[in-house]
């Protein structure tokens, strides 16, 4: 069975960092993928994503320059760096993935294609 499992996800104080992990089991992790999150009260909102062959990444404009996402094809696992965190930062933080999801620079992360999600990790910035 197919699934997706976040960890990573932290309490930290403004200006810290955190790396999120994202690993597939059931399946090799070859899609593009992205990190979603989501805060209460809020959309979600596409953070991240990274093309199936690692040439293409997309950053959201307000975690450019701070995050920076990555993919370890031996591991299975997808990576989320996450440096100079702010409390606007603090959310539930998801991974997903499939066949059809593409991710292309300077295109607006979208979810078509999405089909694998995991339950989350949540990041919690402390101001």
């Amino acid at each position: 069975q197919a699934h997706i499992v976040e960890s990573g996800g932290a309490l930290v104080q403004s200006g810290g960092s955190l790396r999120l992990s994202c690993i597939a089991s059931g399946f090799t992790l070859d899609y593009s993928i992205a990190w979603f999150r989501q805060a209460p009260g809020k959309e979600r909102e596409g953070v991240s994503c990274i093309s199936s062959g690692g040439d293409h990444t997309n950053y959201a404009d307000s975690v450019e320059g701070r995050f920076t996402i990555s993919r370890d094809r031996a591991k299975n696992t997808v990576y989320l760096q996450m440096s100079s965190l702010k409390s606007e930062d603090t959310a539930v933080y998801y991974c997903t993935t499939g066949p059809r999801f593409a991710c292309s620079t300077h295109v607006p992360i979208s979810t078509y294609g999405a089909d694998y999600w995991g339950k989350g990790t949540q990041v919690t910035v402390s101001s």
